[in-house]
């Protein structure tokens, strides 16, 4: 998945979660937890949803790569999934 794709992904995703969150001003590599207020059943909605959209099975260890959204372009270019 390209960069440009992923993060249209996760903002489409976290625009379902949290409408108000805009993920645009997020520094990439900004916890996107603290960054938009996110608590952890906001992030496992989040990952789950990655999972549905992408096919992509995330184990658990893999989560903290994706917090901001450079780790989750970086886990998505290495074709983790």
């Amino acid at each position: 998945m390209r960069p440009d794709e992923t993060i249209a992904l996760v903002a489409d995703i976290l625009g379902g979660i949290a409408p108000e969150a805009d993920v645009s001003k997020v520094p990439a590599d900004a916890d996107l937890r603290e960054a938009l207020d996110l608590d952890s059943m906001d992030f496992l909605s989040f990952v789950t949803a990655l999972h549905e959209r992408t096919g992509c099975a995330i184990p658990e260890a893999d989560m903290p790569k994706l917090l901001t959204l450079e780790g989750l372009v970086a886990y998505f270019l290495a074709d983790a999934c």
